[in-house]
């Protein structure tokens, strides 16, 4: 494989906090690890700044977009250690809503901000067979815009932890020319336990794409668990990365080649006609 197409990426695996300055720390620390075993792209986990026990947290540390501590932090990161980063998520502050929205902001090696995505599907659901309740939309304002952004490696498409769910978005994603779609994600261990692999697998399968998904781990404030083992899946659905349940960084090297070799040779994206159909039933 030549440089260009010869991928590193880095999950960064946390156990995130309430404490702002305790949790970039970590995640300069892992940065730091990750660019020295040779990673281009890193993805950090959702709420990677900040995970708290009060349910209205999100709203008392949302940013300015374009401006504040984390997103400052993000760019100096991505900057120092020479790497592409997907920021996870922080709370940005929306001009239409009270509530803030989960972006996830993407930063070159340059500490440029290359894109935005702020997380579509939010998880508002009681969990089957255990006592946890989640309203994410109380505090959060769902997205509205899908986002895929170039790189020097090929199509980088971002989605966020619920999202995983919805294969829709990254047929939507796929068909936009991703090829790497990143997921941070802060998945609860019964869920986790379930479905994280299951579904992970499955969205690279039906994109034919690689997906690389960065989980939050362990035990939070308030007591909630979250499931860890971040996951990249092949185009194919092959597992080719899975971590444990500790923080840390996990890395795998990837061929953007085997994308398009797949596609073309088991066109599946090339034959999808919903659309089509739909438009013809009305």
């Amino acid at each position: 494989m030549s440089e260009s197409t010869a991928l590193t990426v880095a999950l960064v695996q946390m156990n995130s906090g309430q404490s702002i300055q305790a949790n970039l720390a970590q995640a300069d620390h892992y940065l730091g690890q990750a660019a020295g075993q040779g990673a281009k792209l890193a993805v950090l986990p959702e709420n990677f700044a900040g995970m708290a026990a009060a349910d209205d947290f999100r709203r008392q540390i949302a940013e300015t977009d374009g401006q504040g501590p984390i997103q400052d932090a993000l760019g100096r990161l991505a900057r120092a250690h020479g790497m592409w980063l997907v920021g996870g998520t922080i709370p940005l502050l929306s001009d239409a809503d009270a509530r803030p929205v989960a972006a996830c902001c993407i930063y070159d090696s340059a500490g440029e901000r290359r894109g935005r995505y702020d997380k579509i599907h939010l998880f508002d659901v009681d969990v089957p067979d255990a006592d946890e309740q989640y309203r994410e939309s109380a505090n959060t304002a769902p997205g509205q815009q899908v986002l895929t952004v170039p790189t020097p490696w090929g199509r980088l498409g971002v989605a966020v932890c619920y999202d995983l769910r919805f294969p829709e978005l990254f047929g939507m994603l796929a068909a936009d020319g991703a090829e790497l779609i990143a997921v941070p994600a802060a998945f609860t261990r019964p869920t986790g336990r379930a479905h994280w692999e299951l579904l992970v697998r499955s969205r690279a399968l039906d994109s034919l794409a690689y997906v690389a998904a960065a989980g939050q781990t362990g035990t939070h404030p308030g007591g909630r668990r979250t499931w860890g083992h971040s996951l990249v899946a092949g185009p194919w659905g092959e597992v080719l990365c899975h971590a444990d349940e500790l923080p840390g960084v996990y890395l795998v090297t990837l061929d953007m080649t085997q994308v398009a070799s797949v596609r073309k040779s088991f066109p599946v994206l090339q034959h999808r006609r919903l659309q089509t159909a739909l438009k013809a039933a009305e």
